[in-house]
């Protein structure tokens, strides 16, 4: 179970050249980690490997896209995504995320390989208030209903303009 990680206003920054670089089981248990990674997320190798990748998760972020983010990945496609992640102390970090599918001989995912880089600070901007949107929206549809509500905000603000998911991500 996830230690409960009061989020502080502390944000740590990546700089152009760091690359955080993760892969995953089929069920999001992180089997590497590389040492960006670590300085990132303050915590060790140790408590990282086996852990599910939520771990880093911050509130932040909505419900809805990280579904979208799974179910596309699990459809064996690549996904690009913007994240706030929080570290083991509170502090905070921005990504942007390529994740990709380590498909099997059948073609079904085996595990998943993540990329994550700097994010542009304009993008972040953007994104931050997409994401006060998808959040305000799936608390005013309670815990039962939250995914569904953040993924329809998300669709109609898409579709308001004529983008796809991501067309409008590598546009920003």
């Amino acid at each position: 179970m996830k230690n409960k990680i009061t989020p502080t206003q502390h944000e740590r920054v990546m700089t152009e050249g760091d690359f955080i670089v993760s892969k995953t089981d089929a069920s999001g248990r992180i089997t590497y980690c590389n040492e960006i990674f670590i300085q990132f997320s303050g915590y060790s190798e140790e408590e990282l490997l086996g852990t599910q990748h939520n771990i880093v998760r911050h509130p932040d972020m909505p419900r809805g896209v990280f579904h979208f983010l799974w179910t596309t990945i699990k459809e064996g496609k690549e996904c690009f995504a913007y994240v706030k992640n929080m570290a083991k102390d509170g502090s905070f970090y921005w990504v942007f995320a390529n994740v990709t599918p380590d498909n099997g001989p059948d073609g079904r995912p085996l595990g998943y390989f993540s990329v994550r880089r700097k994010p542009r600070p304009e993008a972040v901007a953007l994104v931050s208030e997409l994401y006060a949107e998808l959040l305000a929206e799936e608390q005013r549809a309670g815990p039962r209903d939250a995914i569904d509500a953040s993924l329809s905000l998300l669709t109609s603000k898409l579709n308001q303009l004529n983008l796809s998911y991501d067309e409008f991500i590598l546009s920003i």
